[in-house]
């Protein structure tokens, strides 16, 4: 059970990913509120889906988060909140250092940290290219 949703993360966050680059919807718009809106919304599916890996990988007995030098335990929503909060400090900065990874985590944070940090720049690049590509139907 805690693989199929693995992989239904795995696959929301995929999905998520190919709308960013293949987005029919933004096109013709340099800079909008829902240029904004759906980096906004991408950012989210990331930070809440690698969360989601998080917290099933440690419920399904993989030690993989340290918090404040121990064993990440508690509550579900307790191992919920820490997951996500791991996920956000890995996916928009560097991370503080009060919830670390271990073990096979530490490559799922790897992942998300490039992923979050060439979201961007991959943003930025579609958005001029589709910019030039109006620009050059015009003329």
């Amino acid at each position: 059970m805690y693989n199929l949703l693995i992989v239904l993360v795995i696959l929301c966050i995929c999905m998520s990913l190919r709308t960013l680059f293949f987005s029919y919807k933004l096109k013709n718009k340099q800079i909008s509120f829902d240029n904004f809106l759906f980096l906004a919304f991408a950012y989210c599916v990331l930070m809440i889906g690698f969360g989601l890996i998080f917290l099933l990988l440690e419920i399904k007995g993989f030690n993989i988060i340290m918090d404040h030098g121990s064993q990440l335990e508690g509550s579900y929503f307790h191992k919920l909140y820490t997951s996500v909060y791991l996920s956000a400090v890995t996916l928009f900065s560097v991370g503080f250092g009060d919830v670390v990874p271990l073990g096979i985590g530490r490559v799922i944070v790897i992942m998300e940290a490039l992923i979050g940090y060439t979201i961007p720049a991959a943003f930025v690049v579609k958005s001029v290219l589709d910019f030039d590509q109006v620009n050059i139907k015009k003329k």
